[in-house]
């Protein structure tokens, strides 16, 4: 072994020790990146490869997306779009055993889609379910658990910041990153929405249904807020051409003739006209349609677009988060929400969290960069091949190491210093899949370890963050909450382990 990579290893070692003590995490890597590479690479050189690793990073078309998904995430939060979506959600479900378990699921589910700020999910979803679950008499556990393993999903499914970030690092689309996410993702919330309701159909005091004064508050909630109809009437007119340039652009790539628009079919008298159509239409008059369809489908149409443009390959995941951004503060207009409150608090929660990932990536690029031309990234890659096991044990190795350093470690870290090491590993290794296939294969992988970490004791972020808005329910009580969909975790992990095509059908279907 070498001077350099010698020192490569100690610098690996003393930053997972330092930062295991409690110091910042970017300025750990950025620190003992500057210090190990000027002693084993010289001054000089280890300040222009820092450089050249953030002017790299900053010039990535990729990064400016990370931000507008924050922003539409906060800006759906501050709109109030996942309090609506839970009360239809509650309001559908009302009878059924195990009613609020699955509102729980199914938003965080749906939630997931429009955000991946695994905090922000966690904490609504406490502050809305909690105190209901607790007043109807559910089970502290297993309702702890359900928010808890419901609100990280948004680090797993589409459009994930987490996967935005993977791609660049691992040369591969994003679009094919979420693609193969939802597979993984969708089953993980059958999964929990499966053992929710075998467990209160078993046992009927974990999770009875609602009452009839229970259904008629919950109702009552959902239809006291007044809509604008002219606004919603320009939100339809936009949803209306949206749909119709989505549907031009989608018949031209199949080589179908334009469709022919009569003229004066979409002019300004029609749209004038449309709030009086609405006005007069009984049922949009109605409370159940205001609670359900305004609950629900907003929000689906506003995930649809962004997600459908990317996945289908449409858009670049720039380009289409521009478009989601743009439509969450139109939902926030519609909803009456939008106001210089809003804005500020959707402005500097963006600020703050785009910051935070923003750097960690530079610090962590840099970290790496300085890690590889030392010589020890090569030497850990041949430590690794040279483990006396199968192919497939290897990959099971990487998973189980994954998974315990994600505990004390944000995911960036994860994915852009540790992943590289890997990569070359997991490149090399035969399991009768293509280079492609392979890659995506293992960024799902990694996509459901990195969402089972935030379950995962001593750490277990979602732990803490549900604790903060529920007093009422012990850390102990979360913790054995969430052990049990740790299990389900597991479970789904083992799958995909056994069955890729869970993650790889979608990719395959829009390649």
């Amino acid at each position: 072994m070498s001077y350099s990579e010698s020192l490569g290893l100690i610098m690996l070692v003393g930053m997972i020790a330092v930062i295991f003590i409690g110091f910042p995490i970017s300025f750990t890597l950025l620190f003992l990146a500057i210090i190990f590479g000027g002693l084993g690479l010289g001054w000089e050189q280890t300040f222009n490869l820092a450089y050249l690793q953030i002017w790299g990073t900053m010039k990535d078309e990729i990064f400016p997306a990370v931000p507008l998904f924050i922003f539409m995430g906060y800006m759906t939060e501050q709109a109030g779009l996942m309090e609506r979506l839970f009360g239809a959600m509650r309001s559908l479900l009302a009878p059924v055993r195990g009613s609020l378990y699955l509102a729980v699921i199914l938003t965080a589910t749906i939630f997931a889609m429009a955000t991946g700020i695994v905090g922000a999910a966690v904490t609504v979803l406490g502050i809305m379910a909690a105190p209901m679950m607790i007043r109807t008499g559910y089970d502290a556990r297993l309702s702890a658990g359900a928010i808890a393993a419901g609100g990280t999903l948004g680090i797993l499914i589409p459009p994930s910041v987490m996967l935005v970030v993977m791609g660049p690092t691992m040369g591969v689309p994003v679009n094919l990153l979420y693609s193969a996410a939802f597979g993984p993702g969708f089953l993980l919330a059958g999964c929990y929405i499966a053992y929710t309701l075998i467990r209160s159909f078993m046992d009927p005091t974990l999770g009875p249904p609602m009452t009839m004064d229970e259904r008629r508050e919950a109702y009552d909630a959902m239809t006291t807020e007044k809509v604008n109809l002219a606004v919603v009437s320009l939100g339809l007119f936009c949803l209306v051409v949206m749909v119709y340039l989505l549907a031009e652009l989608l018949l031209s790539q199949a080589g179908v003739p334009r469709m022919a628009i009569g003229a004066g079919s979409m002019n300004i008298s029609g749209i004038a006209a449309v709030p009086a159509l609405l006005a007069a239409f009984p049922y949009f008059r109605s409370p159940y349609f205001r609670a359900v369809v305004l609950g629900i489908a907003p929000l689906s149409a506003l995930i649809g677009f962004t997600l459908g443009t990317i996945v289908g390959g449409l858009a670049t995941p720039t380009e289409a988060a521009s478009c989601g951004a743009f439509g969450a503060t139109l939902l926030a207009l519609v909803y009456g929400r939008l106001n210089l409150k809003s804005a500020t608090n959707a402005a500097t929660g963006t600020m703050v969290t785009s910051a935070m990932v923003l750097f960690l990536a530079v610090a962590s690029t840099v970290f790496g960069a300085i890690f590889t031309k030392l010589g020890s990234a090569n030497l850990l890659t041949s430590y690794l091949l040279a483990v006396p096991v199968g192919d497939w044990w290897k990959l099971a190795l990487i998973m189980a190491i994954f998974f315990i350093l994600g505990w004390p470690f944000e995911w960036p870290v994860m994915i852009l210093v540790f992943m590289p090491i890997v990569l070359p590993v997991v490149e090399k290794l035969q399991l009768g899949l293509g280079k492609l296939d392979l890659l995506i294969w293992f960024g799902a992988l990694t996509a459901v370890n990195m969402q089972t970490s935030y379950l995962s004791p001593p750490v277990a972020m979602s732990a803490y963050y549900l604790r903060n808005v529920v007093p009422q329910w012990r850390l102990s009580t979360i913790y054995k909450g969430m052990a049990d969909y740790m299990v389900i975790q597991a479970i789904v992990l083992a799958l995909l382990l056994l069955y890729p095509q869970i993650a790889l059908w979608l990719p395959h279907a829009t390649r």
